[in-house]
């Protein structure tokens, strides 16, 4: 870790209530560095990302969360285009968590004691400060955040969640937040979805 991203991570911790939600992580794109915030689970939706069959250019991001969701919207998914209307916390820049975004996600606030899926390369994450690796069975382990534990008010539910980058024109690529199984599934299926924005890091 650079020194920027250290004194970046020194400024808040993991599931800090912060800009309209909870701090998650810091990511990395075109050299730049990214707080990323996770809405309050009240702003949790379920739907199909859907554009099935469409190859939407603009969602191939595995750091941008908002620029896919808006290529989403604009390809005409109803879901994207629900969460783009959102403003939480005065915040109206959400969107669906891109696919390393997602996994900050699962793996700071993993809701389950549960081994994690790791036969293939689950929880690599190229993008996240640091970096990710692929899961051992026992790591990351169940947060230590009691309100994201299962059942604690924050929790992510143990099942399928949707990301916003495109894995083809007819699959995204999902993550089973009871194991952190990280797949490309097809877009006509509901699935949950936990919005997430970012902020550049000065």
């Amino acid at each position: 870790m650079n020194a920027l991203a250290a004194t970046a991570q020194l400024e808040l911790v993991i599931g800090q209530v912060y800009g309209g939600g909870h701090f998650i992580g810091i990511t990395q794109e075109d050299g730049k560095l990214y707080r990323n915030i996770q809405a309050p689970k009240a702003f949790e939706l379920r739907g199909v990302i859907g554009c099935y069959g469409v190859d939407v250019a603009g969602a191939r991001s595995y750091a941008d969360s908002r620029s896919n969701t808006e290529a989403y919207a604009a390809a005409g998914s109803e879901l994207a285009q629900r969460v783009v209307a959102l403003v939480i916390g005065e915040q109206a820049d959400w969107g669906i968590p891109a696919r390393d975004v997602q996994e900050l996600q699962y793996r700071h606030m993993k809701p389950t004691a549960q081994d994690n899926y790791c036969t293939w390369r689950d929880g690599d994450n190229p993008s996240s400060v640091p970096a990710g690796y692929p899961y051992t069975e026992s790591s990351p382990g169940q947060t230590s955040l009691a309100a994201f534990q299962e059942g604690g008010k924050e929790a992510f539910g143990a099942s399928w969640y949707v990301s916003s980058t495109q894995f083809s024109a007819y699959y995204a690529f999902h993550m089973d937040f009871s194991d952190g199984y990280q797949f490309g599934d097809d877009k006509l299926t509901e699935r949950s979805v936990r919005p997430v924005r970012r902020e550049l890091i000065q």
